[in-house]
This record gives C-alpha cells, sequence and structure tokens, in this order.
C-alpha cells in the first residue's frame, strides 16, 4: 500500500523535485523521495506506507535544497503541508519556487526602460514617470498592453514613506509563468496637490483638478509611451489602476475617457470624498466592452464594503451595462495600506489582462 503524491506547477525548470518532510527527517534531496516527471509541469511520487512513518506527515516540495524551496503565489515561503492519509492520492500545486535562495528568479525581473520627470503642461508642473518593461521585452518584436498606475512613489521597490506594492517584484513572479507581457507605466503623484489632483470636479475637499490630470494622461503620457515602446493603444489593451484617491480618479478615468482606458484596477477607492461618483457610474457607456475589477477590505474602514456594493449596483444599472465586466472582491483581513494592495495586485492584473 502507497501515498501517492501528484504535483503541478506552472514554473518549470531542470532542476528536479524532492518531497522532504518529517518522514525523512527534513533531508531535501534524498534519491528515494525523488518525484518522477509525468507532463511538462507535472510529477509524481508513490511513497510506501510503513509502520515507522508518523501518523501525520508533514511535507513540503523543494529543487534539490531549502534555497530551493517550495514558495506560495507571492513569493513566500508557506507553511508546512499536512496529511493523514494512508492511501490514495495527494494532489499539490507549487506556484513558485526559490532560486539559490531568491524568492524570484532575477533573470526575470522587469526592465526599468524610463525613470525621469515628465512636464505636465495641463497643470503647469512636472511628474516622474517609470515605465517597465518585461524581461524579455528585448528579444521578442511584439506589442504589449499597458497598465498606467497611480502614485508611483509607492508601487515599485521599497516606496517611499508608505511602503510599496512591489509591483516589479511582482512582475517578475509572473514571468517564471510566462503570465508577465505587460508594461507597466508608474506616475508620481503631486505631494500636496495629490487630493486635488485625483479628485475630479467639486467633492468634499474642494473643487478638484482631476480632469485636468486625466487629460495629461490621455492626450500627453499615453501618446509619448505609444510612440517610445511596442504597445497596444486600443482600450481593450489599456488599463488604469490606483488606491485609494487613486482608485477614485482611476474609476474617472474610465468615466471620462471611456474610449481610452478599458480596464480600470480599482482598489479601495475614496468614494466617500464625491458628490456625484454613483450618479456618474450610471451614466457610463463605453463604445467597447470594458473591465472593471473593484477590491476593498473589510478592515479599511466602516463604510468601505458597503460603498463598494453600491458602486457595482450603479454599474449593473448604468446604460452600457452589456459591455462591463467587474469583478467585486472583499478580503476579510484587508486593511488600508500599501502592503496590502501589493497582495492584491497579482490575482487583478491576472484577471483584467
Amino acid at each position: 500500500m502507497s501515498l501517492r503524491f501528484e504535483l503541478t506547477t506552472p514554473e518549470t525548470d531542470d532542476r528536479p523535485v524532492f518531497l522532504s518532510g518529517n518522514f525523512c527527517e527534513w533531508y531535501p534531496d534524498l534519491a528515494p523521495f525523488q518525484l518522477h516527471p509525468t507532463a511538462p509541469g507535472q510529477y509524481a511520487l508513490e511513497l510506501p506506507l510503513t509502520d515507522d512513518l508518523p501518523d501525520t506527515l508533514e511535507y513540503k516540495y523543494t529543487r534539490g535544497g531549502w534555497d530551493e524551496v517550495e514558495l506560495d503565489a507571492w513569493g513566500q515561503v508557506p507553511l508546512n503541508r499536512t496529511t493523514r492519509r494512508k492511501a490514495g492520492t495527494r494532489r499539490d500545486t507549487v506556484p513558485h519556487w526559490r532560486h539559490n535562495g531568491h524568492a524570484v528568479n532575477p533573470d526575470y525581473w522587469p526592465i526599468l526602460a524610463l525613470d525621469e520627470p515628465l512636464p505636465v503642461p495641463q497643470l503647469n508642473a512636472g511628474r516622474r514617470v517609470r515605465v517597465w518593461l518585461p524581461y524579455d521585452y528585448n528579444q521578442a518584436d511584439r506589442a504589449y498592453p499597458v497598465l498606467y498606475l497611480n502614485d508611483g512613489q509607492n508601487l515599485a521597490g521599497e516606496g517611499e514613506g508608505y511602503g510599496s506594492w512591489r509591483v516589479d517584484r511582482t512582475m517578475a513572479l509572473l514571468a517564471s509563468q510566462r503570465r508577465h507581457e505587460i508594461i507597466l507605466v508608474l506616475i508620481d503623484h503631486g505631494g500636496s496637490n495629490r487630493v486635488g489632483e485625483f479628485t475630479p470636479d467639486r467633492t468634499l475637499a474642494g473643487t478638484g483638478n482631476g480632469r485636468r490630470y486625466l487629460d495629461f494622461l490621455v492626450d500627453t503620457l499615453k501618446p509619448r509611451i505609444d510612440a517610445q515602446f511596442r504597445t497596444r493603444p486600443e482600450p481593450a489593451h489599456t488599463g488604469l489602476g490606483g488606491s485609494s484617491l487613486g482608485g477614485l480618479i482611476s474609476l474617472y478615468g474610465g468615466l471620462l475617457h471611456p474610449g481610452t482606458f478599458g480596464r480600470l484596477l480599482v482598489f479601495s477607492p475614496s468614494l466617500w470624498i464625491s458628490q456625484s461618483v454613483f450618479r456618474d457610474v450610471r451614466r457610463l457607456n463605453p463604445p467597447e466592452p470594458m473591465q472593471v475589477y473593484l477590491y476593498g477590505g473589510q478592515q479599511e474602514s466602516r463604510h468601505m464594503v458597503s460603498a463598494l456594493e453600491q458602486l457595482v449596483r450603479s454599474l449593473t444599472h448604468a446604460p452600457g451595462r452589456d459591455r462591463i465586466e467587474h469583478k467585486l472582491v472583499i478580503d476579510p483581513t484587508g486593511r488600508h495600506n500599501e502592503a496590502t494592495w501589493g497582495r492584491a495586485f497579482l490575482p487583478a492584473i491576472q484577471w483584467l489582462f
């Protein structure tokens, strides 16, 4: 009698795969516990059941060492797997693996192709803009969809002041699964002018300049990005995203420019500040299909979830509702911070693109 372990992993390479656990003193690379390939990205092992096996098996998968151990979808080392099965089949999935101790294979890191201040004539100001290209951009000859992201200071690397989404790291993780083919454009916010630039028209914070900021994205920044890089410029391949006030202005990017932005990533939007947002959403009538990804955490504020649910109801009553596909994700543990939004970014970008 034996227990069969079947493993699926979308991150494939030439390293062998081993089963390690409390049944082998956690040695990571013993030959009797090496899985054999059964198909691309699939492995299996028959573990004989003997009297000296623990009642509860604790185990992990490795690529031959603890510096090559399995990782979860966010590149973190997961808790030990457990099973009390005495026979049958145990089916597992490993999204990612360590590479020489690194959570992300450095070969897959995206290319920082632009990092400089650009003029914003609509606001008589300037903004730092960074462009991250797929790691293999220079080895391919294809065009890519583009996602424009607000609050660029808090999106890549370690961030500035409030932490970071670490989107560069996320794109490297996705590259290990060949799901990385998108260009990211990160736009810094205007510091003390952020509230005004991320709010359209009259709000509880006063009259904003959000329309001018969106004009900058549509009339100045996007034409430059499309001219300088190999992009797919159509709305179906152009997204806009952000969190909090950056989520609000991203939503308005789709409301005011549906012929430009067909993919909206809206995290924890500051809907409370706008006096007309739900009415404006009810008027949405995009000329082409639009996708809207909405995310909020139950630990953010008393009204975040109810406001997002009201926003969904507005979307379902919009005249263009048949062309609007939306997804609402409510995170029971989600808080209003960059670490939370960074974890939410991976499933959001996979759904949108």
